[in-house]
């Protein structure tokens, strides 16, 4: 049985490490303009605002301070009051849960906020379970099944709203957004950009929450 001379040995080894590096270099080629991608389209549809009618608007909750809404959770707040008093619907969904020791949900905080700010108490609804955006939606569809609502109008921030929306499509509710003006700008805004792409690619592949936490970011 013959051999391949002793010189054809390192020139084969020379051509598996050639084609392994190019190989890896592929995969990182892919999986950038895969994530740019996926960014471009988070800057995309955080530009839209379908502030259409909708059986519900839904606030999607922030940190509180002992029910106090947080400036993030009270920009949302303000949102979603302004799209009440316009009449883009009659109901209000308040949405988040609690950290240990809290006296207050979020969904608590920001209820109390909107009353206060004249909404009529039959009006607000709370879905107080959700320590992530896709534990959130799905208590908003639960909520929503048992009142016969079928279309929500999402408020967030604007880096969220594809994400929020598409997991709220995905539970079955037509959803739109309309995201608040607010929030991160130059190195930071693109942080969160591509921090939130990352968490949506996560959610198309496992249909699970990434959990990154952040400025609304979950």
């Amino acid at each position: 049985m013959s051999h391949p001379p002793e010189s054809a040995q390192p020139r084969r080894r020379g051509r598996v490490a050639v084609w392994g590096r190019r190989t890896v270099l592929g995969a990182l080629l892919v999986a950038s303009l895969v994530l740019g991608g996926t960014a471009f389209r988070v800057w995309q549809v955080a530009l839209v605002d379908q502030r259409h009618s909708a059986d519900m608007i839904v606030v999607l909750g922030a940190a509180q301070y002992n029910g106090d809404p947080s400036p993030v959770l009270r920009g949302r707040l303000e949102h979603a009051l302004e799209l009440y008093r316009d009449g883009r619907s009659e109901h209000i969904v308040t949405v988040g849960g609690n950290q240990r020791g809290d006296n207050y949900t979020e969904a608590q905080a920001s209820r109390i906020w909107l009353v206060e700010h004249g909404v009529p108490e039959r009006d607000v609804f709370e879905a107080e379970f959700g320590s992530d955006t896709l534990r959130s939606i799905r208590a908003v569809s639960e909520l929503a099944g048992r009142h016969d609502w079928e279309s929500a109008l999402i408020v967030s921030d604007p880096w969220h709203s594809w994400r929020c929306r598409t997991m709220a499509e995905d539970q079955g509710l037509r959803a739109m957004v309309s995201p608040t003006r607010s929030g991160p700008t130059g190195e930071v805004r693109t942080a969160y950009i591509l921090r939130e792409a990352a968490a949506m690619l996560f959610y198309r592949v496992m249909h699970s929450s990434a959990d990154i936490t952040g400025y609304g970011l979950d």
